[in-house]
């Protein structure tokens, strides 16, 4: 396979994916605004801002594959502004390069669920950023349908893993508890709920990249390793790092003042059926047609916790 494959976004999702890639022998172009300061030598930097059509253009110009893993704010309006406009120009290149273009996403588009998600579950009305989610979701999907390019998505639940920091299971659990402090939390943290650990995803993606031509067109669910609540990998993580599994919560009766002073409080609100209740993905799509040797989650949980550790002890 000639070209190169070009990954717009070098958040902690797009530079997992770029590192099996790159392992794999592959030459890998990472675009996005700013050129990563720790970007590993081989890899291509393009300068991009997804939002601006001809640059993204340029950026896609010679792909043989395409990853969509562009991150933006965490503030509903901003998503509105930019996703629309830059899955259009994303949806523009795929077409113009003929590139397999796989969009790495999230499942907020769900909404509220009382039963396992899987990739036929139907939309549920809700607004903010799940809404935002259903619209590019609908942009692709049509696009595909038309026979104008050829995409798929790799939906995951909330993951962790090392270097995973802006995250429920990120700094504020694994980074608190390496500093020997309590993890904090602003949801509910007793429902079970499933969580993806980073490094499968990024296999996953891989995966997906490789599939044979029926694999695409298609959402493909991440399936999860077993399932717990976030009390219980504070438990885990904290014996692993040989601490006190102390936990700190926003008390209910405070959150409706606080979201009035703290926007990241009222942005997570926003998707709180995420939380509010059980949480299950079913990922059997996925491991019936490629594999499921999902990391264990008290070995994903584990790696991460000493992962943090060694961080915490740099510092």
């Amino acid at each position: 396979m000639n070209g190169h494959d070009v990954i717009f976004g070098y958040g902690v999702a797009g530079r997992a994916i770029a590192d099996r890639l790159a392992a794999a022998g592959r030459s890998v172009r990472v675009a996005q605004r700013s050129r990563p300061a720790d970007l590993p030598a081989g890899m291509e930097f393009f300068r991009c801002d997804v939002v601006d059509r001809a640059e993204v253009m340029d950026a896609a110009a010679g792909a043989s594959r395409i990853v969509i893993a562009t991150g933006f704010a965490y503030d509903t309006r901003i998503w509105a502004e930019c996703w629309p406009r830059a899955m259009a120009h994303f949806l523009a290149a795929a077409e113009a390069t003929g590139a397999p273009t796989l969009f790495f996403d999230n499942m907020y588009m769900y909404g509220p669920q009382d039963t396992p998600i899987r990739e036929d579950t139907p939309f549920a009305p809700w607004g903010g950023k799940p809404a935002v989610r259903r619209a590019i979701s609908e942009m692709w999907q049509t696009a595909s349908k038309q026979g104008r390019v050829r995409m798929s998505a790799l939906r995951v639940s909330d993951f962790y893993g090392p270097g995973v920091t802006n995250s429920h299971l990120g700094e504020l659990l694994f980074g608190r508890l390496a500093a020997g402090r309590a993890a904090q939390f602003a949801v509910p943290i007793d429902h079970p709920h499933d969580v993806a650990y980073l490094p499968d995803a990024a296999r996953a993606a891989h995966t997906l990249l490789d599939a044979p031509e029926d694999a695409w067109g298609e959402v493909w669910l991440m399936p999860c390793a077993e399932t717990r609540t976030l009390r219980e990998v504070v438990t885990i993580a904290a014996a692993a790092m040989g601490r006190s599994p102390r936990i700190q919560q926003v008390p209910t009766f405070l959150q409706p003042v606080l979201r009035m002073i703290m926007p990241i409080l009222r942005e997570v609100y926003d998707v709180r059926f995420l939380f509010d209740r059980p949480y299950h993905i079913d990922g059997t799509r996925f491991t019936t047609r490629f594999w499921s040797d999902v990391t264990p989650i008290e070995t994903g949980i584990g790696e991460t916790a000493r992962d943090f550790l060694r961080a915490a002890g740099a510092r």
